[in-house]
């Protein structure tokens, strides 16, 4: 280990291309791929995605570990994942993404976009009636920072808005409910659904068909709508398939699937009141992430605490 920097980043990920991630934290740091053997003292942050296994479990230095993505539960599947602070991506740019992808989904249902582009196939010209954003109720579930974001632009376009978490968290202008006594008035007051949830034990699988059957189906879109941008692993896909058959569901976009990519066999891919992206909703992007995270290691070296640090207990 002689002659070996002192503090050094590990940059831990599976999925994405890290070359960007590399070049950018090399700009401040040294960035290694791999530890010089598994108790390698020479690291002090790691940045991770869906990291291999153990890699972290025996470094002796570790101060803390940055999540490239909004969601955290990737850390958290590692066994072997060591007692150090966890930091989740909080950025203008990922908040932004976010924000543009539910309006984009919204906006698309209550302006009836499905049929406007069947009726465009079918070389129909109808116009169907419209109803004004103020008789829509869009419901968020998870009234996080991105939750937020979607909640106040959704606001500033005439929506009534609804937003449910897992405590209090009071918003001017939304109708707030929590906690599971708050969860059915929630959905039998929501439209349409809007799904920004963390993934933990206690909210994995909870988008299912008893969930979708308390939204509100009687109203101007003329049924209820789901939109999934939060975790895959939230919703059952097969209940989803099952609510639009049956006429629980009108529609649904999603961004998230139990298991990605979508496999060919699903039978999301061609239902016809289905709208899928590739979890694409709010890509991370390292030109806008890297700066902060090396910022808070700069600042936490400084003696300052770190920011957006994950509560381990709740997963998020």
């Amino acid at each position: 280990m002689s002659g070996q920097p002192t503090s050094r980043v590990l940059l831990s990920v599976t999925g994405i291309n890290p070359r960007r991630w590399h070049q950018l934290l090399s700009a401040r740091r040294e960035v290694v791929l791999e530890p010089d053997g598994e108790a390698d003292p020479s690291i002090t942050y790691a940045v991770v995605w869906k990291q291999r296994p153990n890699v972290l479990s025996k470094l002796p230095n570790l101060k803390a570990i940055f999540s490239v993505g909004a969601g955290v539960d990737h850390v958290f599947h590692d066994p072997g994942l060591p007692d150090v602070p966890i930091v989740r991506v909080v950025a203008d740019n990922l908040t932004q993404y976010m924000t543009e992808y539910v309006v984009w989904r919204v906006m698309d249902h209550h302006r009836q976009g499905a049929l406007y582009r069947s009726q465009q196939a079918r070389k129909v010209w109808h116009e169907p009636p419209q109803r004004p954003a103020g008789d829509i109720s869009v419901g968020i579930m998870g009234l996080g920072t991105l939750g937020r974001a979607s909640a106040t632009a959704l606001l500033s376009l005439g929506f009534r808005v609804n937003g449910w978490s897992r405590t209090d968290r009071p918003m001017d202008g939304v109708s707030t409910y929590h906690g599971e006594a708050g969860l059915v008035p929630f959905l039998n007051a929501t439209d349409i659904l809007v799904v920004l949830l963390p993934l933990t034990a206690a909210t994995e699988g909870m988008i299912d068909y008893d969930l979708l059957g308390q939204l509100r189906r009687r109203n101007g879109l003329g049924g209820a709508v789901l939109i999934n941008a939060g975790r895959g692993r939230l919703q059952r896909d097969a209940d989803i398939l099952r609510a639009l058959d049956d006429g629980t569901l009108k529609e649904a976009s999603l961004d998230v699937f139990e298991t990605e990519p979508l496999p060919e066999t699903s039978g999301l891919w061609s239902h016809p009141k289905v709208f899928v992206t590739p979890h694409a909703a709010a890509t991370s992007d390292p030109d806008h992430l890297v700066g902060p995270m090396l910022d808070q290691m700069d600042a936490f070296e400084r003696g300052e605490p770190l920011r957006d640090l994950v509560d381990r207990e709740a997963g998020y």
